[in-house]
C-alpha cells in the first residue's frame, strides 16, 4: 500500500492495519474505547481521542454462516461474527480457521490483501 487508504477518520486505523496491530480509539477524558472510528467520544463527547493498540482477543457477540457466493474471494459457507473486544468496542468481522459460537473466545489474524491493508479477521481460540 503506497498510498492512504481509507478516509482521514479512518486513516490511523488501516496504518495499524499494516502493521498488523489492531487499532482502537481511547478517550483521553474518560478513557472509553470506541471502534468504529469518531471525531467524537460516544460517552461523553469530548474530542481528545488518540489511538491504542487493542490486545486483539473477544468473545463473540453474535454470528451468521453465509451460504451463498458474495464475494469471489469467498467460497461459502464461511462466519461473519460480531466480536466483542477485550477493550470493550465490538467489530463486525469474518471468522477464519475454524467455527465459532455465541460466546466463544477469538484472536485476531490478518487477512492479506492484494491493493489494501491487509483486513482483520478472528479465529477462535483453541481450548488447549
Amino acid at each position: 500500500m503506497t498510498e492512504p487508504y481509507g478516509d482521514p477518520l479512518t486513516q490511523p486505523f488501516w496504518e495499524g492495519a499494516q502493521r498488523r496491530e489492531l487499532l482502537v480509539q481511547r478517550c483521553e477524558a474518560c478513557r472509553h474505547h470506541q471502534l468504529y472510528p469518531r471525531p467524537f467520544c460516544l460517552r461523553c463527547d469530548s474530542d481528545r481521542l488518540g489511538w491504542v493498540v487493542a490486545a486483539g482477543y473477544g468473545v463473540v457477540y453474535s454470528v451468521t454462516t453465509v451460504r451463498i457466493p458474495v464475494l469471489p474471494e469467498r467460497t461459502p459457507p464461511y462466519q461473519v461474527a460480531i466480536v466483542e473486544l477485550e477493550e470493550g468496542p465490538r467489530i463486525l468481522s469474518s471468522i477464519d480457521g475454524g467455527s465459532v459460537a455465541i460466546g466463544d473466545r477469538v484472536d485476531v489474524v490478518w487477512r492479506e490483501r492484494e491493493d489494501a491493508p491487509p483486513l482483520p479477521c478472528f479465529k477462535p481460540v483453541s481450548a488447549g
